[in-house]
């Protein structure tokens, strides 16, 4: 199997959502698992610059910024593709996602690669098989709360990628109780099979 874990936060040392993404893959990885790392506050691009719609620009027309943003995307593409298990750890930024998860997304998104369409128009996901874990972290933001924009957006992306199986821990409201909340996302994290 191979295992792709994605986190998100802007804090390298002390974040609760790395911490607990850690605790999870330690849990399900098996010695034979493969896993691949991306930390999305090392390096990301952000979609610009953009000449035609769907990521589609003709290579003889593409700029060095461009190229670059390609052949990002190209990585992040193929290792959604390759990967059995997908650990997405972030935490809630002022009600919604950090920028990068959104431009990791903006740049996973790609036709004939994460989905296409159908004679008719209709979105249709091809990363079907896969399993992903969120582990969502938040201060104040109770997740899955009228508040929360990053739970129901990111299970939105995945599910438009043709991924439905989808667990989500989380440690919420952390500035209210950061023990209680800490201890219930590893009490989930532990009763994982």
């Amino acid at each position: 199997m191979k295992i792709y874990q994605i986190d998100c936060s802007a804090r390298k040392k002390g974040s609760a959502s790395r911490e607990l993404a850690k605790k999870l893959l330690e849990k399900i990885k098996k010695s034979e698992d493969e896993v691949i790392y991306r930390d999305l506050d090392d390096e990301m691009l952000f979609v610009a610059g953009l000449t035609e719609s769907g990521m589609s620009i003709p290579e003889n027309e593409r700029t060095d910024q461009h190229k670059k943003m390609f052949e990002l995307s190209d990585k992040l593409v193929k290792e959604l593709k390759e990967s059995d298990i997908i650990i997405i750890s972030t935490p809630i930024y002022n009600f919604g996602p950090p920028a990068t998860l959104k431009a990791w997304s903006d740049l996973a998104a790609r036709v004939k690669s994460t989905f296409k369409y159908s004679q008719e128009g209709k979105q249709i996901g091809l990363l079907e098989s896969k399993k992903v874990y969120l582990v969502i972290t938040s201060g104040g933001t109770r997740v899955g709360s009228k508040d929360d924009y990053l739970t129901p957006w990111l299970k939105h992306v995945l599910n438009f990628f043709g991924i439905k199986n989808i667990q989500t821990i989380s440690a919420d409201q952390m500035s209210i109780d950061y023990e209680g909340s800490i201890k219930k996302a590893e009490e989930e994290i532990n009763k994982i099979i």
